[in-house]
């Protein structure tokens, strides 16, 4: 009986894979069996050696997803099964204050390299008469507005729209499109908010768990988002927050 949580002869690719969330979810596929490409803009050697020295196999690929159409070329030479679409940049400022260039930045990370990447990974298995799975990281603010992120707040928004869109177009056709919307996760993104004593007693307040998550935690859900498991299930948004929406 095959096991439905393996990904034995998959190949996966994971944006934003040199450190964080990122690098959790990398390491959490090559456990199951995949082959994973860690894209990054930065070298991913960290993530690409605790790959190899456990057994695994990976590779680095350096792309500066501040050109949205920086991912193009990724899926030429590969024959990529899996996309985890995680790289992603925030700016911080009050909205009276906000710039245009903190806008376009983020939009274009989060958002439009999000969905043109998204695109040539489609194209290249519907070539090849395959099929594939697509994890988008989201966020809370996917579901809420936050404070002094506008543009960040409206990027996840419009990750989880495309999230259901892509599957309601690709489900038929063999792709499986699906996000993870992380919680308060302890990484670089989240350090200004890990080191304000106000801002932080307020959030583990209100997180059930009673702690900030970590990236391992994000990786369970996204490896599982890219199994045989869950074939059948398109269009989700899946919630790690330690209980934080349910408050």
């Amino acid at each position: 009986m095959s096991n439905p949580f393996s990904l034995d002869g998959k190949t996966a690719l994971v944006t934003g894979a040199n450190t964080g969330i990122g690098q959790a979810i990398a390491i959490g596929l090559a456990q199951v069996g995949a082959s994973v490409i860690c894209v990054g803009r930065r070298e991913c050697s960290d993530t690409v050696d605790q790959i190899n020295r456990a057994g695994g196999r990976a590779t680095s690929v350096l792309a500066d997803f501040a050109d949205p159409m920086a991912g193009q070329d990724l899926f030429n030479d590969e024959n990529v099964d899996i996309l985890v679409n995680n790289a992603g940049i925030i700016r911080r400022n009050d909205a009276i204050e906000f710039t245009e260039s903190d806008w376009d930045d983020v939009m274009d990370v989060n958002l439009k390299a999000l969905f043109f990447t998204t695109q040539s990974f489609a194209k290249a298995v519907f070539a090849r008469d395959g099929q594939g799975a697509v994890v988008n990281i989201a966020s809370l603010l996917s579901f809420q507005g936050g404070i002094r992120v506008p543009s960040y707040t409206a990027s996840k928004h419009g990750v989880a729209g495309l999230t259901k869109l892509l599957a309601n177009e690709w489900a038929s056709k063999g792709i499986n499109i699906n996000a993870v919307a992380p919680g308060y996760i302890e990484t670089n993104n989240t350090k200004d908010l890990q080191n304000d004593p106000v801002r932080n007693a307020a959030i583990l307040d209100r997180i059930p768990a009673g702690r900030w998550g970590h990236a391992s935690d994000i990786a369970g859900a996204a490896t599982y988002l890219c199994t045989p498991a869950a074939r059948y299930v398109h269009g989700a948004i899946l919630n790690v927050d330690g209980g934080w929406l349910a408050r």
